[in-house]
C-alpha cells in the first residue's frame, strides 16, 4: 500500500498519449513509486496490445503501484445521464465513457488504492444529498478495496476544502475523505485553517502542482494548460505540505502543463519528481 513517503506520477503530468509501456519507463527511472490512471490510459494500453495480465506484470516489474483512478464524475444525483449525453465526439477528455462498473473493473485487474470523485455538473442539491451520493458511491468502492477521496474545484458545487469535508463527514464512511490539490486549494480561497479542520486521517489524496500568485482570467483552461512544477510558481507548497502531515495518502504531482508535456515524458517525470522533492526537502527542515 502506497503512503506518504511514496511520490505518485498523475496521468495528466505526461502527455496525453504516452504508452503504457512510456509511461512506467519515465515514472520508475524517476524515483515515482506509483502512478494515476485514467480510463483512457488503460484502454489505451490494450489497444497497444497489453493484456491485464502484461499490465499487471509491468507494474511489477517497474516497481510500481496504481495510486489512484480518476475521474468519478457519476456519483452526484443526475450526474451519470448527464454524462451519459456527453460521451462520445463531445468529450474531448474522454472522460464520460468510463463510469463506475469501468473503474471498478480497472481497480480490479491493477490493484488500484483510491477513486478520485469530483463534481463535474453541478446541479441543485443539497448539501445532504451529495453526502448521500458520496457515501454510496464510497460503499460501493469499499466492495472493491478502494479508498475515495472527493476533490474540490473552485468552479463547482464543491468549491472548497470546508464543502469537500463537509460532504465526507455527513457521509461518515470510514474509506471516504477528501483530496488537497495544491493549484485548486490556492484559486478556492480555501485557507490553513480550513484544512486545519480537516482530520488528517481523511486526507486521503494530495497532489501538489504550483502557480502563478494572481488568479487567471479562464481557470479551466490555466488548470488544464498551464500548471508550473512544484516550487516553480508563488504557492507556498511548504505551508501546505507542513499542514497536511499526518495524512496517509501518498504524494502525488498532478501537473497540467503544455510547457512540461513538450518535453517527453521522461523529462517532465524527472522535472516533476526532482522539484517535488525539493519542496519536500524544504518542508522537512522547517
Amino acid at each position: 500500500m502506497l503512503g506518504p513517503a511514496d511520490l505518485v506520477l498523475c496521468s495528466g503530468t505526461l502527455p496525453r498519449h504516452t504508452s503504457f509501456v512510456d509511461r512506467l519507463a519515465a515514472a520508475s527511472a524517476a524515483g515515482f513509486a506509483g502512478i494515476s490512471l485514467w480510463g483512457r490510459d488503460y484502454t489505451a494500453a490494450r489497444a497497444e496490445g497489453h493484456t491485464d495480465t502484461d499490465m499487471r506484470t509491468l507494474l511489477h516489474d517497474h516497481g510500481l503501484a496504481v495510486a489512484e483512478l480518476d475521474p468519478a464524475w457519476w456519483w452526484l444525483p443526475r450526474a451519470r445521464e448527464i454524462g451519459a449525453s456527453l460521451s462520445g465526439p463531445a468529450d474531448t477528455e474522454d472522460v464520460f465513457a468510463y463510469d463506475e462498473a469501468d473503474l471498478f473493473r480497472i481497480a480490479d485487474v491493477l490493484g488500484a488504492r483510491s477513486l478520485n470523485a469530483v463534481d463535474v455538473f453541478g446541479g441543485d442539491w443539497d448539501l445532504d444529498a451529495a453526502a448521500e451520493a458520496f457515501a454510496g458511491v464510497c460503499e460501493r468502492a469499499g466492495e472493491h478495496g478502494l479508498l475515495v477521496h472527493l476533490e474540490f474545484l473552485p468552479w463547482s458545487r464543491v468549491p472548497d476544502v470546508n464543502t469537500a469535508w463537509e460532504i465526507a463527514r455527513r457521509a461518515g464512511r470510514a474509506n471516504g475523505g477528501i483530496a488537497v490539490d495544491a493549484w485548486h486549494f490556492e484559486r478556492s480561497a480555501s485557507t490553513l485553517d480550513d484544512l486545519a479542520a480537516v482530520p488528517r486521517d481523511r486526507v486521503l489524496g494530495i497532489q501538489l502542482d504550483d502557480g502563478p500568485a494572481a488568479p487567471e482570467a479562464d481557470l479551466v483552461a490555466a488548470t488544464l494548460h498551464h500548471r508550473r512544477l512544484p516550487g516553480e510558481g508563488d504557492f507556498d507548497l511548504v505551508a501546505l505540505c507542513d499542514a497536511l502531515i499526518g495524512s496517509p495518502a501518498p504524494v502525488g504531482v498532478e501537473v497540467f502543463s503544455d510547457e512540461l508535456q513538450a518535453l517527453g515524458p521522461a523529462e517532465a517525470a524527472r522535472r516533476a519528481a526532482a522539484t517535488t522533492r525539493a519542496v519536500l526537502a524544504r518542508a522537512a527542515d522547517r
